[in-house]
């Protein structure tokens, strides 16, 4: 299990656990926190749908998973997976850990079990504090693309990001 300090936080990373589901999908009903991350699944509250997505992902040996837990409790989750043919990126803080350091020490943290470059990452437009955690950890913006969120029901820009 790797740690780091943030103030008075502590944040690590470790093997997914099935109780750790519970607050992964208490994360994804909040609305505020499910507008930021904007390419969500088309209804965050149907379990069903998101019961069979972990255990689709956490059956799938390409892709790497860890819990973010912090001072004991399930801060959030971050991942490693292919899309379109790349390696990426993507991570979810429950908004309580929001503005703590909580995403930018997790990630650097994953940064030391996932090696593969370059690596790509994908954010919001306006979602500031996802591209600030993204380029305090060495990101550099690549690009725009247009794609529907859910989350908003429209198309928006995402910003592409990549790490050597």
């Amino acid at each position: 299990m790797s740690t780091n300090s943030y103030d008075s936080i502590l944040v690590s990373l470790r093997e997914i656990r099935d109780s750790d589901l519970e607050s992964f999908f208490a994360h994804q009903m909040d609305e505020e926190a499910d507008y930021m991350a904007a390419f969500t699944k088309k209804d965050p509250t149907d379990r069903v749908a998101f019961d069979e997505h972990w255990r689709r992902i956490r059956n799938d040996k390409k892709i790497i998973l860890r819990t973010i837990p912090v001072n004991g409790a399930v801060a959030g989750n971050i991942a490693q997976f292919e899309m379109f043919g790349e390696p990426e990126v993507g991570y979810w803080i429950g908004k309580e850990f929001w503005g703590q350091g909580v995403a930018t020490s997790a990630l650097r943290r994953f940064l030391e079990i996932v090696t593969v470059r370059p690596l790509f990452a994908r954010a919001a437009v306006d979602n500031i504090a996802s591209i600030r955690v993204l380029e305090k950890n060495g990101f550099r913006q690549t690009g725009k693309e247009k794609g529907f969120a859910n989350a908003r029901g429209k198309e928006i820009e995402e910003l592409l990001f990549r790490l050597n």
